[in-house]
């Protein structure tokens, strides 16, 4: 007996893709943004010694009248850092190429 093979339409092809897309990141707080403390005690040379800052921002003590030494305080530097690891996967991603109806056969 002889075999006979049918053959029918197909759905064609399908794509599919499954792009992670944009990803967007807000405030990022690392720590408060603050270095070292320093406390200074008692500092000599008389009534008229005050505290000013130089144009960085750090205190510097001034004697008005020469009669005692002025005083530098400088807090060195402070490096922090900050380490993200962020994630855009696409998912999942469907694809569909059924053959449809109505497909006619033929057997020769």
């Amino acid at each position: 007996m002889a075999q006979d093979t049918a053959a029918a339409g197909n759905g064609g092809t399908s794509d599919a893709s499954a792009g992670g897309g944009a990803i967007g990141i807000g405030d990022i707080n690392s720590g408060g943004n603050s270095g070292g403390s320093i406390a200074v005690g008692n500092i000599g040379g008389g009534d008229d010694v005050k505290v000013v800052y130089d144009k960085y921002g750090k205190p510097v003590v001034v004697d008005g009248d020469d009669d005692g030494a002025a005083v530098a305080i400088d807090g060195g530097d402070v490096t922090t850092s900050t380490s993200l690891d962020v994630s855009a996967d696409g998912g999942v991603a469907i694809s569909d190429a059924s053959g449809g109806d109505g497909n006619f056969a033929f057997v020769s």
